[in-house]
């Protein structure tokens, strides 16, 4: 005995048993995933496809579409890959991120100097002498050089 679903495709209603709703389900998500314009439009006409094949593969409305069928309407309409490549972005590793760290390697002092030339890819001696005539200046207190040392974390 297995376990039936009603479902709705292309407007029209069929019943599923458990695996044949379970493999479609899985078969339209990645058609949506891939079809470079997923609108409800798209879908609907792939939905009313699929529901063209069952009507015609059943010989009356009491009957229950298996996998078979399903596997057979997926060979028909043709297979995920057939609509295009996937759309799923992964996010990058969080290492891939540019992060704001005190260096280890390129540290006069703290680190803190060589950290903003590694975050925005600036040299980091000019850094350093921009640093210096803020503080020479007045544009910036040694305060807030002692500060960055100790906010902003260091390389791992």
């Amino acid at each position: 005995m297995k376990e039936t679903i009603n479902a709705n495709i292309g407007g029209r209603a069929f019943t599923l048993d458990r695996d044949a709703y379970d493999r479609l389900s899985d078969y339209l998500s990645d058609v949506r995933n891939r079809v470079n314009d997923p609108t409800d439009e798209i879908m609907a006409d792939i939905e009313s496809g699929i529901a063209d094949i069952f009507s015609q593969t059943l010989s009356s409305t009491g009957m229950v579409v298996t996998i078979q069928m399903v596997d057979a309407t997926i060979n028909r309409m043709g297979k995920p890959e057939d609509f295009g490549p996937s759309r799923t972005t992964t996010t990058p590793p969080q290492s891939d991120y540019a992060q704001l760290r005190r260096s280890k390697s390129d540290r006069s002092i703290a680190g803190v100097c060589g950290g903003f030339a590694k975050y925005f890819k600036l040299e980091s001696s000019l850094v350093r002498l921009v640093v210096l005539l803020f503080i020479l200046f007045g544009g910036l207190s040694l305060w807030v050089y002692i500060i960055l040392w100790l906010l902003i974390p260091e390389e791992e």
